[in-house]
């Protein structure tokens, strides 16, 4: 069986759902093609197809037979060390494989590489990259630009054709005044009545500033279906072409004729040009949370080679390179530090504005801010690898998937056009042969009405949108939904279930607890010292928890593990004992002065372990792994939000029931093995409960995959988070409680957008019908529909959680 391949491609061209909705059906039809997704708000298409069937030249060329355009990014780069015709046949070979790219050539002579490619898939940095792993140099070529952004390239085009088209109709709007008793009291110059200046003016505007609507308007009916462009195209050629019919019938009559709709088509034409600015705007505005994730990025690099420090563009960074990284700078890359120290502000991944203290030999991650020591990082995952990109694309690949939701809107927008075109046509005739028998011009202003006002625009927006600016105001809290589905899915959740280790606890055990009748400092000086020698996480916990207290610890003589007891040492001279009864118990030690206090502190949840010094019972310390400080205060939001809270946990039914207690959460499962955590949450499923399953560890990634929605706690684990619908960035269960949040919100946001479409197409159409709506009345509530419903998702932007 064949691996499937992913991409995405940015396409332009759609107008409005069933644009997106022919360009899906087109793709599935070609062999190969697994998976066709198409996201008209953000303009880009997911697909999955098999490469010894198809690829990606093939499927860009059925995008543009369909009768729309992909974005392909072009770049030069220099190359060096090439020194024979087989080092750029090489390169030209690597280049070409890589996914994305359409079309790679190296010239040796020039020592140039042209490159082709998708730039949802790739950048100019993974393209160095490859030449560089092939074992060449290259660079930017210097006068090589990055392609201008295709959206803003969009918005300066469609504001130039407003701007003509604007000029062109006012004074064709200024002779409408004419027609209306109501405002015959405005001057109307007569060269603007003029039929023939008329014609002058409204044929630019119909055959240039229109041509984009003829355009669609035949590749969509070439390809067998029907779009906005044809009900734009219909509704404007009907009331040019019946103005020029009456222009040529009137060559001999003087005066001018109210009955010329030139102005109809003009003033139409321009309104959805503006309507089309507004949304290209807006449409823009849906994508800020890439946007400013991409901002976080540091934009060079100070790195050593050959001997000597430059300075270069954050793409040519390689892993192994050694970079340099002054106090108030970002880091560029992820890497770990080789020499210095200093406090790294993660806020822009953790939340957290306490900075971090580092030291040689830690990780640090791309886009965090190195506060007050001088670094030399060495780099280990760059591009498209480090945790900042990766996030970005997570960020990209939901806000470009299609949340269920989103289908009944698709299905209605593939058929709505049709409808519309024969509900016009009966709207003519009912109105020429019943209601105003023999009245042309009136019959035809109310097929144009019905033709412009039922746009499907809104409805093919309504829900990307949405998705977009939800799943993109999510991530700036640290959030990240991995599609469009689990984000809709995530408001259905009415049970979560943690994880106690990593999740409802900080992962890491702490010294809590010391218990003795000799000086506190010498028991934990010889008690530390003693466990120093160990591997054991709770051996860690007692050391670290001594030295946070400033105390030095003591050489060991003599050192002995004692598995399932615990240790045996030699501190000073005196032989020191720590570990459980048993182990009391071996060496005939009477535990029964301290075994009340160590059976409290048990019920307490916590590890308590007895000492002995010299075969004398000393004392007891105590190591738990404590609760988060905001596990409480999470755990009663999300009982809040009328969610059942459930812990699961490996540990004992008194450690669990003292931690859930603690936390707030009556529901706990105690005493489950790593592979009966999936079992577990499929009980839950089995009665009726919609469960989200949040954990950290490698164990918890069965439990995740089973789940409804899967929650990686992203301080955790990759398989975990690989497991997941969603990572919490963040590690903090507010997280929770903001996802389910933010979903909820979002779903609102859908159907408040999914009702305003549904309407008002089922009340204009009729409206129009009727005949109370002018054709250019129409058209502007046309164009308001679609910028309304874009600005209404814009609003989950500001959302406060």
């Amino acid at each position: 069986m064949s691996i499937l391949k992913e991409t995405n491609m940015q396409i332009t061209g759609m107008t409005c759902a069933a644009c997106a909705t022919r360009i899906e059906k087109g793709l599935r039809k070609l062999e190969g093609i697994e998976e066709a997704n198409v996201n008209l708000a953000l303009e880009r298409s997911a697909i999955k197809y098999d490469p010894n069937i198809t690829n990606l030249e093939t499927i860009q060329n059925k995008v543009r037979d369909l009768g729309y355009d992909v974005v392909i990014e072009k770049t030069e780069l220099e190359i060096t060390g090439m020194t024979c015709a087989a080092c750029s046949a090489r390169i030209e070979k690597g280049l070409n494989k890589l996914d994305g790219v359409t079309s790679a050539t190296v010239n040796l002579a020039l020592e140039k590489a042209t490159i082709e490619y998708n730039p949802t898939e790739l950048a100019t940095g993974d393209l160095i990259k490859k030449v560089q792993d092939l074992g060449y140099g290259a660079r930017m070529k210097e006068d090589g630009k990055e392609a201008v952004d295709h959206r803003e390239a969009e918005i300066k085009k469609q504001q130039n054709r407003f701007i003509f088209s604007m000029l062109l109709s006012l004074p064709l709007l200024w002779s409408m005044v004419g027609h209306f008793q109501f405002t015959s009291f405005i001057y109307v110059p007569d060269l603007f009545m003029n039929a023939w200046f008329q014609l002058l003016l409204a044929t630019p505007v119909q055959f240039y500033i229109g041509k984009q609507f003829y355009v669609g308007a035949y590749k969509a009916l070439k390809n067998k279906s029907a779009n906005m462009d044809v009900l734009v195209a219909l509704g404007t050629s009907a009331a040019y072409f019946y103005s020029l019919y009456l222009s040529f019938k009137m060559m001999n009559m003087h005066g001018h004729s109210p009955e010329l709709y030139y102005e109809t088509s003009a003033v139409l034409i321009t309104l959805i040009v503006l309507g089309k600015l507004f949304e290209a705007k807006a449409k823009g505005r849906s994508s800020e949370a890439i946007k400013k994730l991409m901002g976080l990025q540091a934009k060079t690099a100070i790195v050593e080679r050959d001997g000597a420090e430059m300075e270069i563009p954050l793409e040519e960074v390689v892993v192994g390179d050694l970079f340099h990284v002054k106090p108030g700078e970002k880091i560029p890359v992820d890497g770990f530090i080789f020499a210095g120290q200093s406090a790294i502000d993660e806020s822009m991944l953790t939340g957290e504005s306490v900075p971090v203290d580092k030291k040689v030999g830690d990780e640090v991650i791309g886009a965090t801010i190195n506060k007050n020591g001088f670094l030399k990082i060495e780099a280990t995952k760059v591009g498209k690898d480090t945790a900042l990109a990766q996030i970005i694309k997570i960020v990209e690949e939901a806000q470009g998937s299609k949340a269920p939701i989103q289908r009944l809107a698709d299905k209605i927008s593939g058929i709505f056009v049709p409808i519309v075109v024969g509900i016009a046509i009966l709207t003519f005739i009912l109105w020429y042969f019943v209601v105003t028998p023999g009245d042309f011009a009136r019959s035809l202003e109310n097929l144009i009405a019905v033709l412009v006002i039922a746009c499907p625009c809104a409805l093919g927006l309504a829900t990307p949108t949405s998705i977009m600016a939800g799943s993109g105001r999510a991530a700036e809290f640290g959030i990240l939904f991995k599609g469009g589905e689990h984000l809709e899915m995530t408001h259905r959740v009415t049970s979560v279930v943690l994880d106690k280790t990593g999740t409802v606890t900080n992962g890491t055990p702490v010294l809590t607890d010391v218990v003795t009748e000799m000086d506190e400092r010498e028991f934990l000086v010889l008690v530390a010292s003693a466990e120093k020698k160990s591997e054991h996480p709770l051996a860690e916990a007692i050391v670290a928890g001594v030295k946070d207290r400033g105390m030095s610890l003591k050489e060991v003589a003599e050192f002995e593990a004692i598995p399932g007891f615990g240790i045996r040492a030699t501190v000073e001279g005196k032989e020191i004992l720590v570990g459980t009864r048993k182990l009391m118990s071996r060496f005939e030690i009477d535990a029964s002065n301290h075994l009340s206090e160590m059976e409290a502190l048990e019920r307490e949840g916590k590890t308590a372990m007895l000492v002995a010094i010299n075969h004398v019972l000393s004392g007891v310390v105590a190591v738990a792994d404590t609760i988060k400080e905001t596990s409480i205060s999470a755990v009663q939001r999300l009982k809040e939000l009328g969610l059942d809270v459930i812990m699961i946990t490996g540990d004992n039914e008194e450690t669990a029931k003292a931690i859930a207690g603690k936390a707030g959460i009556e529901h706990y499962i105690a005493e489950v093995l790593p592979e009966g955590k999936a079992n577990e949450v499929k009980k839950l499923q089995a009665s009726g409960k919609k469960v989200a399953m949040v954990g950290d560890g490698i164990n918890d990634a069965p439990a995740l995959a089973v789940a409804d929605i899967g929650m990686a706690i992203g301080t955790g684990t990759d398989v975990a988070m690989e497991a997941a619908d969603i990572t919490l960035i963040r590690g903090d269960l507010n997280s929770i409680a903001d996802a389910i949040s933010m979903s909820r919100k979002t779903i609102r946001n859908i159907k408040q957008n999914l009702f305003w479409a549904f309407g008002y197409n089922t009340m204009g159409i009729p409206v129009a019908a009727m005949g109370f709506l002018a054709p250019w009345l129409a058209g502007a509530a046309m164009a308001f529909s679609s910028v309304s419903v874009v600005l209404n998702a814009l609003r989950l932007q500001k959302v406060k959680l």
